[in-house]
């Protein structure tokens, strides 16, 4: 018989036996202490009342001297399980005050094991004022769990300050005794969950200032909005308390808060961590108007201007010995592929392939200033290409000139005297992409650029517009927009001309709402037809409106609203592009879900009405009146003619549509891990059931969740669909695993790539997209990326996302959009990683925790069950003084909320906003270790 039968089979009086057998099994020791503690509860039984406190005292002697373990009960707690009940009526029966508290924290302790419900609160509050730490770390974690869970029932309704005033002060015995006890995670959650952080100011002191900062910040990904904006408010209050102001800068900047990111500037009086922060604003490209009389005005200006950023950037090839230019040939490594003739063969179109070779001559020797095609013999290589191919070709100057506006626009200046059309057009593209991201008091772009805005060659102003859009991007700046906004309404505009130029407003006002852009769109939008707007160009109007409120969340509601007065179907995709980019980054759950809900319903309503038609249909024949019949089934053809044109409206409203939500998707998880994998698996489930159009957005979702970051199985579902028989597909797939690999010379990758090349050898569109592929993987031989996130990922450029987008929407329709419209819009997303040696400093490096705390913790891991409450509003900053001072914030018009530093005035104007502090620069230094700077460049164009 098995054992457990036998064990079930035992009889009651067997089982008292056994029970009997393990108290014998005890050992002296706790026997002893199991009759002591059965004693003292029989003397707190006993009618003499002088005998009730000893007896108490005694026992809450026991308890506290217990040992306990991970695994096991404290012997007190256990031997005193029988006696709880007889515990609580013995509280109810002591008369004497101070016996009763002490009874009440014994009571407390045992409820930990024992009690039901909130007793373990409900006692400590009715106790003594014994400190916490007396009973045990494990009691301090149960009973912020009770109370936890007590606030959220009574910390609503008119009399909440007096249900929650027992509670608040029970919170300041846990917080001091965590922090004393390398607890921060479990006083933050604590404080997270009962929405005071603000008390955290008060306890957290030098040493813990850190992790406990860490801690909150590395929260902020798995909080809603707009609880993980309280978080960051929490963790710069801290940081500026303790003076670490590069991490406070980045808090600041995380909050997208313009006037805090001068108060902080403004608060820190060392030079050297000024220039530190100046690298940091750079990045981010944040420029602040400094007043002149700020010590090192210069040197601040010119490191938040980029301006030494080439020179930085060719220290750092020069040290690693690759200032070597490369040619086409190099990247593309035929010597390695099976034996093939040169080209493929005769079928190859050879202009296709030079321009392809233009294209990757500029990506692999971006920024570096010299290359074996264009700077030596250009004119030579320029009339290989055609028309398109040759401003595709002359922009890609600009590239290899990438950020030398001093010394890049001399090589370029002769193209713009070419007799060709299309050479000065991508002269002047070349001029704007060697300025993006650098800002130069000249403004040489402008300078250039402004006369052929409205030229009377459409070719030229596409150079122009573009190029003012590039050199400008973020910079929201007033001359641009006023420059740029007229070409909406020339009668001269074609379609393509409309279309770059609200993409190139949206990039110069991205991220700032800015209410001039928005108007200029929204009219030239509700002036056109529903006819003009099926243009492919089209999408890039609301592009355009959808950057200015990228990642403005509730703020682009207004627009959205705004746009119910287009017609479908272009509404319907105008609508879903401004959500997705006002949203971009946060990883929204609720919103990819609305997103996966537009993939999911193309089908349902067309079978509906199809098997509706085919009932109709049956019933007819069944009548038997001839001339009814006849009657009825041409009024069915009528209905079916009807609903086969109601069929292709709502596919094309959904084709347009559903392709910006799988892009949506991606670029709302992006901002963090775990979302991203979500989505990967996601897009697995799209490929395999969904309509053409949305596999053919997918390989670019999958693309943009996993930017310059190589991953095996991303690259593998890529390669896959690479080989796909739709044709779109397969170029997106390739453009794809050119994007995920940018700028990290991956071998594996490389390899595919060529691979890859052989295969479609006499396809000349697939291999044009390979040679593009093989180009951006070896993107300035490796030392530049195409990610939007640094410092630790923790913040988001706009501006190197706007030029993703850019890019990416293009490739919705690979087929129709021209190279000109697309080549450089990507420009932004390029940013180099340099080591700056600038600025080193006596303070924590910028980017990359300080500590592992928040790596190696869940957050609120102490708390796993509680639900967390509405957000804290945020408290004023205290700690940081300044002088008075004006500020100018030169990229905003975004709305800032009021700083806790000194007077800063902000002006509303879109151009500048004043203030006296610092300006953002495009690099990042740290304390004992070099930092990284990654710095917007010139990205690759997506021609076919």
């Amino acid at each position: 018989m098995p054992e457990s039968t036998k064990v079930d089979n035992k009889t009651g009086k067997d089982i008292k036996v056994i029970k009997e057998d393990e108290k014998n099994e005890l050992s002296e020791e706790d026997k002893l202490l199991q009759e002591e503690l059965d004693h003292l509860v029989e003397r707190l039984q006993d009618a003499d009342r002088r005998l009730h406190y000893p007896a108490l005292e005694q026992l809450s002697a026991q308890i506290r001297a217990s040992t306990t373990s991970m695994t096991s009960v404290p012997k007190p707690l256990k031997f005193m399980r029988p006696h709880y009940s007889t515990m609580k009526t013995i509280y109810e029966k002591l008369d004497d005050p101070k016996s009763q508290e002490l009874c009440s924290d014994i009571i407390s302790v045992l409820a930990m094991t024992m009690g039901e419900g909130r007793e373990c609160l409900k006692y400590r509050l009715s106790g003594s004022s014994m400190e916490l730490g007396e009973w045990g770390h494990e009691y301090v974690r149960h009973l912020s769990g009770e109370l936890a869970a007590e606030w959220d029932e009574v910390s609503g309704g008119d009399d909440a300050d007096a249900n929650t005033e027992k509670l608040v002060e029970l919170v300041h015995q846990i917080i001091p005794y965590n922090m004393a006890h390398n607890a921060e995670t479990e006083a933050c959650d604590l404080l997270m969950e009962i929405e005071k952080l603000n008390f955290l100011d008060r306890y957290v002191d030098q040493s813990a200032h850190q992790r406990v900062c860490l801690y909150l910040t590395s929260c902020v990904t798995f909080v809603p909005d707009p609880e993980n904006r309280t978080l960051l408010r929490t963790a710069y209050q801290l940081y500026a308390k303790f003076k670490q102001y590069p991490q406070a800068l980045r808090a600041a900047m995380q909050l997208n808060d313009l006037t805090l990111v001068a108060c902080t500037f403004l608060s820190c009086l060392d030079a050297s961590i000024q220039k530190q922060l100046a690298f940091m604003l750079g990045r981010q490209q944040i420029f602040l108007e400094l007043p002149e009389y700020m010590i090192e005005y210069d040197d601040l200006i010119e490191i938040m201007s980029n301006s030494h950023l080439n020179n930085h950037f060719l220290s750092l090839a020069r040290e690693l010995d690759i200032m070597e230019p490369k040619t086409p040939e190099d990247v593309y490594k035929s010597h390695l592929e099976n034996s093939r003739p040169p080209f493929g063969g005769g079928q190859v179109d050879s202009a296709r392939q030079n321009l392809a070779a233009s294209f990757v001559n500029g990506f692999v020797n971006a920024a570096f200033g010299h290359d074996k095609l264009l700077i030596e013999d250009g004119n030579k290589w320029l009339y290989k290409n055609k028309e398109h191919g040759m401003l595709s070709a002359t922009a890609s100057l600009g590239l290899v000139l990438l950020w030398d506006v001093d010394g890049g626009l001399t090589p370029i200046d002769k193209y713009l005297y070419s007799s060709e059309d299309y050479i000065k057009s991508g002269a002047l593209l070349a001029c704007g992409i060697v300025s993006c991201g650098v800002r130069n008091e000249c403004d040489p772009a402008l300078a250039l650029l402004s006369d052929y805005v409205l030229h009377s060659s459409n070719t030229m102003r596409i150079g122009a517009i573009v190029g003012l859009g590039l050199a400008y991007a973020g910079s929201n700046r007033e001359a641009v927009l006023t420059l740029l906004a007229p070409v909406l309404t020339d009668p001269k505009s074609n379609w393509e001309i409309i279309g770059i130029a609200g993409l190139a407003l949206g990039m110069v006002a991205v991220g700032s709402c800015n209410a001039y852009v928005t108007t200029a769109i929204m009219h030239c939008l509700m002036e056109k037809s529903e006819t003009e707007l099926k243009d492919t160009y089209a999408r890039f109007l609301p592009l355009g409106l959808a950057l200015c409120f990228l990642g403005k969340q509730e703020a682009a509601e207004t627009i959205m609203v705004a746009l119910e007065v287009i017609p479908e179907p272009f509404r319907s995709m105008s609508t879903t592009l401004v959500e997705v980019c006002a949203y971009a980054g946060t990883g929204n759950v609720l919103k990819i879900q609305h997103l996966l809900h537009i993939c999911s319903e193309h089908y349902e309503p067309t079978n509906e009405k199809d098997e509706k038609s085919d009932r109709n249909h049956k019933e007819k024949d069944k009548k038997e009146d001839k001339d009814k019949k006849d009657d009825k089934e041409k009024e069915k053809e009528k209905e079916k003619d009807k609903d086969s044109k109601d069929k292709d409206k709502r596919e094309k409203d959904l084709s347009s549509r559903q392709a910006i939500a799988v892009l949506g998707i991606a670029l709302i998880s992006m901002g963090e891990e775990i979302g991203a994998e979500m989505a990967y698996r996601t897009f697995g489930h799209l490929l395999r059931y969904c309509e053409p159009v949305i596999r053919r957005s997918v390989p670019l979702a999958l693309g943009l969740i996993s930017v310059s970051n190589p991953k095996p199985n991303i690259i593998d579902t890529l390669s896959k669909f690479s080989h796909d028989s739709d044709p779109e597909v397969a170029h997106n797939a390739i453009f794809a695993m050119g994007l995920v690999g940018a700028g990290t010379n991956n071998a594996r990758l490389a390899a595919m790539l060529r691979q890859l090349a052989q295969y479609h050898a006499k396809d000349p569109n697939n291999l044009f997209m390979v040679r593009i592929a093989q180009g951006l993987t070896h993107l300035g031989k490796g030392t530049l990326t195409l990610s939007p996130y640094h410092s630790d990922r923790q913040l988001l450029s706009p501006v190197a996302l706007a030029g993703l987008l850019a890019t990416l929407v293009s490739f919705l329709d690979v087929k129709n959009i021209k190279g000109p419209a697309v080549l450089g819009t990507g420009t932004p997303m390029v940013s180099s990683k340099v080591v700056q040696p600038t600025a080193t400093v006596s303070s924590v490096p910028v980017s990359g925790p300080t500590t592992g705390i928040a790596r190696s913790v869940t957050p609120r891991q102490a708390m796993r069950g509680v639900t967390y409450g509405s957000a804290v509003a945020a408290t004023p900053i205290a700690t940081v003084t300044t002088t008075t001072a004006t500020v100018t914030l030169a990229n905003t018009n975004a709305t800032t909320t009021p700083s806790v530093c000194t007077p800063a005035i902000v002006s509303s104007t879109p151009t500048t906003i004043n203030t006296n502090i610092a300006p953002p620069s495009g690099g990042e230094s740290t304390a004992t270790e070099p930092q990284v700077i990654h710095q917007q460049f010139p990205s690759r164009s997506t021609l076919i």
